[in-house]
């Protein structure tokens, strides 16, 4: 028989007294004292205390142990001694009249406990125990109220929540897809969505105007702190809007999510350009939280060539050199430096040069700076507005690696002095992305963001001559170093839409074939449009604190991609793989 719950074991207080009552949950902890037991109760509301003193009622609690699942039936009394002022029920405690035992737990693999010593990999392997932990409970909560007032939002700007398909077109365009074979369809496979984004822009060719979803998207890529194969987005899609309609739109909406879950107030929206955000921080995500800009020297050390080898040769091969001071208040030991050459070397840099200023023109630590002339060390110090004192460290060559060495050594003198604050958000629209790149891995040029993103309207005429420099009408939300959000104000033409496509070098027979879907539907009236995908996991994660994204999904994967709990991925059974017309090939080891 199951005692029907009165109250939860959050819930009692000083007012309820003299109640009779009945409380559900598992045991957090029982306390023999002889004659006497005393039990905490625990439910996802709180916990309660419960006294055992009938003779009878205490040989049965002396059965249980800690996670048995019970119901008590008991008397509200005012807590003997002191309250417990950790618990919101401190003042309180429950008499037993009557204990209905459900099922009494073997030991746990782990402590259930917020400062739990077990490892990643056995609370993965456990997750439904590691959930009844208040600190994974309570992130999951938080979850649960951010999807809630999304909607609750969206739905009062007259925003419609449609769901789109699962199984749906490969398209690989981007991260690779998950492929989903079909059995009635021998030979053909369908995949799983990397977003809804051809889906909501046929919405909006559908009249739909305002479209949202929170909708579970996949993607076949490496994984990370902030990355899984499954992943959950805030979509949203809008008609007749430019990009300030829709960073607007988005700024409403987290100002109200970070209202109404954490009771913060989000104070400003920094917006800066691509090209300065590389600039100044060598990353299109940079954390402001603190300073710490970089500054490009090439042009003023192109100045004095011949003074200095190594920059000549990195200016002759097209590279850059960008320097990045740290004031004289943070002290870097020589084993710190050291650490962080050796971390810089893993992403290909040779080494970390470093100069310290003690004067306008005497620098030291550096015996290659006696070489540059004291008019260019006062130019460097007056465009870096570097103060005496500070240490100055050094990168050159290829852009991209000077620019990434430089944003991860900044990063990590941040996080060694202290300077990102954890009750601080900053956020960052970064906008005027490049449209395309080019991809070293496969040898041709490639989508920034994706190919129906629409280029800014007096870049279009470069489309095929200088497609490198074409910018996109493209933006992206960043909050404390992380992406959170991007997206475009997309292209509604299908002739451009086909421009954009052979750039990219696909042929007329590849464009009809992978997506005549969308340049048909184009045909029959389509209105400007855009929209932005929020990376709800991420988000959570940085409005909780959680140090991976993994503490804030329910079930989440592993970074090879498995679940320890039900040991997926899995070997089919033969006549799984016979039905869906699919064999596995051993993968060929070259010599």
């Amino acid at each position: 028989m199951v005692f029907r719950r009165t109250h939860n074991c959050g819930e009692l207080r000083i007012s309820d007294v003299n109640n009779s009552v009945v409380l559900n949950g598992w045991i957090d902890s029982i306390r023999n004292i002889g004659k006497i037991i005393f039990i905490d109760l625990r439910d996802r509301y709180g916990i309660t205390q419960i006294v055992v003193e009938k003779e009878e009622l205490v040989r049965k609690a002396k059965e249980l142990r800690n996670e048995s699942v019970v119901s008590i039936k008991g008397l509200v009394r005012k807590r003997e001694g002191n309250p417990n002022k950790r618990i919101l029920t401190g003042e309180i405690e429950v008499v037993a009249d009557e204990i209905n035992i459900y099922s009494i737990a073997e030991p746990t693999p782990f402590v259930i406990q917020n400062d739990v010593r077990a490892t990643e990999e056995l609370r993965l392997k456990y997750r439904y125990l590691d959930i009844r932990r208040e600190s994974i409970r309570d992130k999951l909560m938080l979850r649960h109220k951010a999807a809630f007032e999304t909607r609750r939002f969206l739905n009062e700007n007259n925003f419609v929540e449609v769901e789109t398909p699962f199984l749906t077109k490969s398209t690989p365009e981007g991260a690779r897809d998950f492929l989903v074979p079909s059995r009635l369809n021998k030979g053909k496979v369908y995949a799983l969505p990397q977003s809804p984004q051809l889906f909501k822009q046929l919405l909006m060719v559908s009249g739909m105007d305002k479209y949202f979803q929170i909708v579970r998207c996949f993607r076949d890529e490496d994984l990370r702190l902030d990355r899984q194969p499954e992943f959950t987005q805030i979509d949203i899609e809008m008609s007749f809007v430019n990009q300030d309609d829709v960073m607007e739109l988005t700024e409403d909406l987290l100002r109200h999510i970070f209202r109404s879950c954490v009771n913060y107030e989000i104070k400003e929206f920094v917006r800066i350009s691509y090209k300065e955000a590389i600039d100044k921080y060598g990353s299109d995500k940079p954390d402001l939280r603190f300073g710490l800009k970089m500054c490009d020297i090439t042009e003023i050390i192109r100045k004095m060539t011949g003074k200095i080898k190594m920059f000549d040769e990195a200016i002759r091969e097209g590279g850059i050199i960008k320097i990045l001071p740290i004031g004289s208040n943070m002290n870097l030991t020589r084993a710190e430096i050291e650490r962080l050459e050796n971390e810089i070397k893993s992403l290909g840099a040779k080494g970390l040069a470093r100069f310290r200023v003690d004067s306008e023109v005497d620098w030291t630590l550096a015996s290659w700076t006696k070489e540059i002339p004291e008019e260019v060390k006062k130019e460097i110090i007056s465009k870096a507005n570097i103060e005496k004192g500070s240490v100055v460290f050094v990168q050159f060559g290829d852009s991209k690696l000077v620019n990434n060495v430089l944003s991860f050594v900044r990063n990590a003198i941040a996080e060694k002095f202290g300077l990102k604050k954890r009750d601080e958000y900053k956020f960052v629209w970064i906008y005027d992305f490049p449209m395309f790149e080019f991809s070293e891995e496969d040898k041709r040029l490639v989508a920034c963001h994706h190919p129906f993103t629409s280029p800014k309207e007096e870049d279009i005429g470069f489309l095929e001559s200088e497609p490198l420099n074409v910018r996109a009408n493209a933006y992206d939300i960043t909050l404390n170093g992380f992406e959170i959000g991007g997206g475009s104000i997309r292209i509604h033409s299908a002739e451009l839409q086909k421009r954009v496509f052979k750039v990219l070098g696909l042929s007329e027979t590849e464009i009809n074939s992978k997506f005549g879907f969308l340049i048909e539907a184009f045909k029959y009236g389509v209105p400007p449009h855009g929209g932005i995908a929020l990376g709800f996991d991420r988000l959570i994660m940085l409005m909780s604190g959680a140090e991976s994204i993994r503490d804030v999904i329910a079930f989440p994967k592993t970074t090879s991609g498995a679940c320890l709990m039900t040991d997926a991925p899995s070997v089919p059974e033969e006549k799984q793989l016979l039905e869906a017309g699919i064999r596995f090939i051993e993968e060929v080891k070259h010599e």
